[in-house]
């Protein structure tokens, strides 16, 4: 398969998570005065399409600059699920893709389709996103899973304040992508990935570079 980018590009333009800093790109030398062109960049480490480091969520959980290489590339696992506004991923729907298609090994990573990204323009694209639910948190957690991956800005259903789900994965070392894209472009239902964060000391997560192949 032709290697497919699961990266949103990062500008001053991309729509931000309520109450985070908007990315500011900053200029610092140009070509004609200093020689070479540099820029200064300001942003959350939750920018875009990025990993959570369980440390995200849990006080002794890894930081990201301690997530070891082989967790980070490998076998996934895609489940194509069309949902709505507030609509959950439940351990119901998971099951159902088992029963359709294939048991789900354990260790596996899993990157959900809900079909969400389109309305990354919109005011309710943070508040009204579909996530995950605590029975299909469970679930997954029972299947000792490597990485959750989701194309809506958060694993939680974006009515739950409490990030239930980010709890739930964080204290059981699961690593989380979100504001994942194009996964509509994968033709089939395993694939290879890799989603390489910067080596940030100390981070609670990073922007990645999210691919397909």
């Amino acid at each position: 398969m032709k290697p497919i980018d699961l990266t949103l590009t990062i500008s001053e333009l991309i729509p931000s998570f309520p109450g985070s800093p908007k990315p500011q790109f900053i200029n610092w030398t140009e070509l004609k005065n200093d020689g070479y062109n540099l820029e200064l960049l300001f942003l959350s480490s939750h920018t875009g399409t990025h990993l959570d480091a369980p440390y995200h969520f849990s006080k002794n959980g890894i930081k990201i600059n301690q997530i070891p290489l082989d967790r980070l590339l490998g076998k996934a696992i895609l489940i194509k699920l069309e949902k709505t506004k507030n609509s959950p991923i439940t351990k119901s729907d998971i099951v159902s893709f088992e029963k359709n298609n294939f048991k789900i090994p354990y260790a596996s990573s899993i990157f959900f389709y809900t079909g969400w990204q389109k309305n990354l323009k919109k005011n309710n694209y943070f508040t009204e996103n579909p996530g995950l639910d605590s029975s299909s948190a469970k679930y997954l957690v029972s299947k000792k899973v490597n990485m959750i991956g989701i194309d809506s800005p958060s694993i939680d259903i974006g009515k739950d304040d409490s990030f239930n789900v980010h709890n739930i994965f964080s204290q059981n070392n699961i690593l989380i992508v979100e504001n994942l894209t194009n996964l509509n472009k994968i033709p089939t239902k395993e694939f290879n990935f890799t989603v390489l964060p910067l080596k940030l000391k100390d981070a609670t997560g990073s922007p990645v570079r999210a691919i397909a192949s």
